[in-house]
C-alpha cells in the first residue's frame, strides 16, 4: 500500500487557504517591497536625467541635486529592504510553523492500520526529506518570489512610461523564455515526483535493513539487502539525473534572454536616438533597467525550479491528509466493561485471513493468557481486542459497542495496548509519563513508577523525574524504557489491558518480579496477556491457545494440562527448557 499523493488542484487549494490565513502580513510584505522597488528605480532614472542634462548643458548645482536625490533614494531603499526582509523572514517562519504543526497533527492521527500496511519508509521520507524541501521554499521562496514579481512589474512599468517605443526591445527574448519555461514545467512535476518516490524507497530499504540487522545477519540476507539498496540507489541516481537534465536546458535558455534584452535595447534605442525619436537619457535609463531587471527575473526562474520541488513535496505532504479514516465514531456508549469478539476475522491482504471466526467473551476483571506458536495470530488478536484494526469480518466490542465506533480518546479509556515495542521521547522522565496523563502531579508519577518497580532507578538518575532522557539524554536500558511504557499504561488507567509480550525485554527474573508488582495495579481490571513465557499462563484465570488464526483450546491452566492437548505439550516443553 502506498500513501496517496495530492493532485495539483488539491495542492493549489491547500496553499491558497494557507496563504489566505496570512493575507494581512503578506500584504504588508508586498507593500514594503513595492516601496523598496520604487526607491530602487530612482537610480537609473536619475542617471538618464543626468545624461540628458549634460547633453543639453547644465551646471554643478543641478548635478549635485541629482546626486543628493540618488543618495536619499539608496538610503530609503536600504531601510525599506531591511524591514521588508525581516517581515518576510518572520512571515516564512510563521507559515512554515503552522504547516509543520498541521502536518504533525495529521501524521499522529493516521490510522495505525494504514501506517502498518504502508510501511515506514514513505512516511519517514515525507516527514524528513519532503518537509526539508518545503521549509526552504516557505521560508525563503515565497518572500523572494513576491520581491521578484513586484520588482519586475514596476521596472517594466517604468520603462513603458519613459518610452514605450524603446521598451519594445526589452521583450525580444520573452518568446524564447516562454518556450523554455513551458517545456520545463511540462516535464518538471513528474520528474520531481519520481525523484521523491525514489528517495522514499531508498529510505525504506535502508531503514528496514538497519532495523532488522540481526535478522539479516542471522539468515544470511546481507547480499540480498545490498542488492536491494543498490537497485534503489540506481533509481534515485537516474531520477536525480533526469531533473538535472531539465535544469541544464532551463538555465542556459533563460540566460540567453538576459543577453538578448539589453543588447536589443541598446541597438534599437541607439537607432531611435540617432533619428531624434527619443533622448539619449531615455535609452540609457531603459538599458540600465534592462540590466537591473535581470537579477529579479533570474531569481524568479530559480524559484520556479525550487517551487517545483517544493510543490512536489507539498503534494506528498498534503497527500497524507487524504488518507481515509479506518473508523467513524457513532456516539454509542458502552453499557458495561465487557470485551467480546463474535465471528472475528481479519486480513492484512484481501482474501488472506489471519484470524478465522474467533469467538471470545472476557468477563470484567478476568485474566486471559494468549499463547501459541510464532505467526499464529496472537499479536493480531491483541490488536483487534485493543481496537487498533477494524475487523474485516465479525465484531470486537466493549459493552456491546464495536471498538471502532468509539472516538480514539474514549477508546483508550476502555482498552489499551502495550507491546514489546517502546519509545523514549526526548524530554524529562516526567514529560514521558505525562504523555498518558497531562495533568498528573509528581505524586501520581511516583505511584505509577512504583507500580512497575521503576521508582528506585528513576530516583537514582541525576535529576530524578526531571532527568532528560531520549536522544542526547541519560541512556536507559531496554528494560527501563519498557518500564516507562508500562508506567504510562498505569497512568492511562483503562479497565482492559492488552499486554503483547510487554515484559519480553526484561530478563526472566526481572520480568517475573515486574509481573508480580503489576498484579496489585491490575487488580479489578480485565487483562489479556500475550506471552511466550508460560508462567504468565499459569497465573491466568483462563488460557487461550491460538494456532493458525483460530482458538484451538481455551480454559483454566490446570484443566488444559490435564486434557493432554496442545497446551499441555507446550507447557511440558517450556518446563523442560526452563530447567
Amino acid at each position: 500500500m502506498k500513501l496517496p499523493v495530492a493532485d495539483a488542484a488539491t495542492v493549489r487549494a491547500y496553499a491558497a487557504d494557507l496563504l489566505s490565513r496570512h493575507r494581512r502580513p503578506l500584504g504588508g510584505i508586498a507593500v514594503l517591497h513595492t516601496l523598496a522597488a520604487v526607491a530602487g528605480l530612482a537610480g537609473p532614472w536619475l542617471l538618464g536625467r543626468l545624461v540628458d542634462a549634460v547633453t543639453r548643458g547644465t551646471d554643478a548645482r543641478y548635478v549635485n541635486t541629482l546626486v543628493a536625490v540618488g543618495a536619499a533614494a539608496v538610503l530609503t531603499q536600504t531601510g525599506l529592504l531591511r524591514y521588508a526582509q525581516r517581515a518576510s523572514m518572520v512571515f516564512g517562519e510563521k507559515v512554515f510553523a503552522e504547516l509543520r504543526e498541521d502536518f504533525l497533527e495529521t501524521v499522529t492521527s493516521l490510522p495505525l492500520s494504514v501506517v502498518e500496511r504502508a510501511g515506514t519508509g514513505d512516511l519517514v521520507a515525507r516527514t524528513t526529506n519532503d518537509v526539508n524541501k518545503l521549509q526552504h521554499a516557505v521560508r525563503f521562496g515565497v518572500p523572494r518570489v513576491i520581491v521578484a514579481v513586484v520588482t519586475i512589474t514596476l521596472t517594466i512599468a517604468a520603462c513603458l512610461v519613459i518610452s514605450p517605443l524603446v521598451s519594445v526591445a526589452l521583450f525580444v527574448g520573452v518568446p524564447t523564455m516562454l518556450l523554455v519555461v513551458r517545456w520545463y514545467l511540462r516535464r518538471a512535476t513528474p520528474a520531481y515526483v519520481r525523484e521523491s518516490a525514489a528517495y522514499a524507497e531508498l529510505n525504506g530499504s535502508i531503514t528496514e535493513t538497519v532495523e532488522g540487522a540481526r535478522t539479516v545477519d542471522a539468515l544470511g540476507m546481507a547480499a540480498a539487502r545490498e542488492r536491494r539498496v543498490d537497485d534503489d540507489l540506481r533509481e534515485a541516481f537516474a531520477a536525480e539525473r533526469a531533473t538535472l537534465r531539465l535544469r541544464t536546458v532551463l538555465f542556459p535558455g533563460v540566460e540567453l534572454t538576459f543577453v538578448l534584452a539589453p543588447v536589443a535595447v541598446l541597438v534599437w534605442g541607439g537607432y531611435l536616438a540617432s533619428t531624434g525619436q527619443v533622448t539619449l537619457g531615455a535609452v540609457t535609463t531603459i538599458v540600465l533597467y534592462g540590466y537591473q531587471v535581470t537579477g529579479p527575473v533570474w531569481e524568479l526562474i530559480f524559484w520556479v525550479d525550487e517551487i517545483q520541488v517544493a510543490a512536489t513535496a507539498l503534494a506528498r505532504i498534503v497527500g497524507v491528509r487524504l488518507v481515509a479514516p479506518d473508523r467513524e465514531a457513532t456516539g454509542a456508549r458502552p453499557t458495561d466493561e465487557r470485551v467480546a469478539t463474535h465471528g472475528l476475522r481479519y486480513a492484512y491482504r484481501e482474501g488472506h485471513d489471519v484470524l478465522h471466526g474467533i469467538d471470545l467473551d472476557l468477563a470484567p476483571g478476568e485474566r486471559l493468557a494468549v499463547v501459541g506458536p510464532s505467526g499464529a495470530g496472537k499479536s493480531t488478536l491483541g490488536r483487534m481486542l485493543a481496537g487498533i484494526h477494524p475487523p474485516t469480518g465479525g465484531s470486537a466490542t466493549v459493552g456491546g459497542v464495536p471498538l471502532v465506533d468509539l472516538p480514539l480518546d474514549d477508546l483508550r479509556t476502555h482498552v489499551a495496548l502495550v507491546t514489546q515495542e517502546h519509545h523514549v521521547f526526548v524530554g524529562t522522565v516526567a514529560d514521558n509519563l505525562r504523555l498518558a496523563k497531562v495533568a498528573a502531579d509528581d505524586a501520581e508519577l511516583e505511584r505509577a513508577l512504583r507500580a512497575v518497580d521503576a521508582w528506585d532507578w528513576v530516583q537514582g538518575l541525576p535529576d530524578g523525574l526531571a532527568t532528560e532522557v531520549g536522544s542526547g539524554g541519560a541512556p536507559l536500558t531496554p528494560a527501563q524504557a519498557q518500564q516507562l511504557a508500562l508506567a504510562r499504561l498505569v497512568l492511562l488507567d483503562p479497565h482492559t489491558l492488552v499486554l503483547d509480550e510487554a515484559t519480553s525485554l526484561l530478563d526472566p527474573r526481572a520480568a517475573r518480579h515486574l509481573e508480580r508488582s503489576l498484579s496489585a495495579v491490575l487488580a479489578g481490571r480485565t487483562v489479556v496477556a500475550i506471552a511466550h513465557r508460560l508462567h504468565t499462563a499459569h497465573d491466568a484465570d483462563r488460557v487461550a491457545v491460538v494456532d493458525a488464526g483460530r482458538i484451538t483450546e481455551i480454559g483454566p491452566h490446570d484443566e488444559l494440562v490435564a486434557a493432554g492437548g496442545e497446551y499441555a505439550a507446550l507447557w511440558r516443553s517450556w518446563q523442560h527448557e526452563s530447567t
